[in-house]
């Protein structure tokens, strides 16, 4: 019987948080974080004066949302306020 990866991949649905959602994009990421990088990496959002830029995470199979601010320069995330 195959073992399962550990680093099951998910399906996430991310935009700009000041977007609307029919803006976003299906990455395919381990966890939400994950997803934003990915996201940052291949479509480079504007960032704002702090290198920073603000993402919405949904996650296509429960519909959980989390919103990350993400730095451009170090790719550090953290919560939105």
């Amino acid at each position: 019987m195959p073992v399962k990866d550990a680093t099951l991949q998910r399906r996430f649905a991310v935009h700009g948080a000041a977007e609307a959602p029919s803006r976003a994009h299906m990455i395919e990421g381990a966890s939400f974080e994950d997803a934003a990088l990915h996201f940052v990496e291949n479509f480079h959002p504007t960032a704002n004066a702090n290198d920073e830029v603000s993402l919405m995470v949904e996650a296509c199979d429960t519909g959980e949302r989390q919103c990350f601010r993400v730095h451009t320069d170090t790719g550090e995330t953290a919560p939105c306020d």
